[in-house]
């Protein structure tokens, strides 16, 4: 699953913060922060496990889930590729931009 696709639904942008804050969760406490069903959640868990987003390790008769840092540094690596990308792609419009100006100004 695309990992920005999986981020694009509000309830597991949320799980993923909280998740954050406390280093890790059980899915039942994950569950008592929603107004949905514990399948709703367990769901949205499901969907961020196959997005690489986080892990999960049984304990006893808890899962207990945390975030996956690669998965979340792959993201920053490619949204730092793009930044790179449209910075540089910028920097030439402004040269671009600047230059026209100057001429326009050596016309008058």
């Amino acid at each position: 699953m695309d990992r920005f696709a999986a981020l694009a639904e509000p309830n597991r942008r949320r799980i993923i913060e909280m998740i954050a804050q406390n280093g890790e969760m059980a899915s039942t406490d994950i569950s008592k922060h929603f107004d949905i069903s514990a399948p709703a959640v367990s769901q949205h868990l499901k969907v961020l496990r196959a997005a690489d987003l986080l892990r999960v390790e049984k304990r006893a008769q808890q899962r207990i889930y945390t975030i996956n840092p690669q998965g979340v540094d792959e993201m920053w690596e490619w949204l730092n590729q793009m930044r790179a990308f449209w910075n540089t792609r910028f920097d030439a419009l402004d040269e671009l931009l600047l230059k026209q100006k100057e001429e326009e100004n050596d016309s008058k």
